[in-house]
């Protein structure tokens, strides 16, 4: 087991404990369970459907909206089959992408949205928000099944010994009365 896995398995299980944390006060995440069924809403400045190609184009001040999660990007491209109706199968998110529910805020500079596999990933300065508690990484996995969100600090590359995961997290507060 490298040292990747003993990291995305300490940033887990700090998120673990800050959800725990949050869940006490406010409920559980609005990401665990969420309905990728629900219709997808989508506004842009601009569109450009590509049929041919199964996909379609959205630019400038994109906001998509499932359920209660919204998907805020400069661009967007929506891959879809066309066999039975248009069936949306991922979003491709450019450009300062922001992911939220009721619970959490995730950005990063590019997303995808894979609605068959259920997740929802983001590169690029990523930076996961729960009530006061922060994690910044270069990758974030969400899986809407389980709830569960991975950090990793991205990989090694050419000139890069690869990066690390950093957080701060509030611990509960607890009632300073002196007795």
């Amino acid at each position: 087991m490298g040292r990747k896995w003993i990291l995305s398995a300490a940033v887990t299980a700090s998120l673990g404990l800050a959800g725990m944390a949050y869940a006490q006060n406010a409920g559980v995440s609005a990401l665990q369970g969420h309905n990728s069924d629900a219709p997808i809403d989508v506004a842009a400045d601009r569109i450009e459907v590509q049929d041919r190609a199964d996909r379609a184009l959205f630019v400038g001040n994109v906001r998509v909206k499932q359920a209660e999660l919204t998907l805020d990007t400069e661009r967007l491209t929506v891959a879809y089959t066309n066999e039975q109706g248009v069936q949306i199968q991922r979003l491709d998110a450019a450009g300062g992408v922001t992911v939220r529910s009721p619970s959490e805020t995730a950005r990063g500079n590019f997303g995808i949205y894979d609605l068959d596999r259920r997740l929802i990933t983001l590169v690029g300065d990523v930076q996961l928000v729960r009530g006061g508690s922060q994690v910044n990484g270069q990758r974030l996995v969400i899986d809407l099944d389980s709830g569960r969100a991975v950090i990793d600090g991205g990989p090694r590359g050419v000139n890069q010994a690869g990066g690390r995961v950093t957080g701060r997290f509030l611990p509960p507060q607890r009632n300073k009365t002196g007795s």
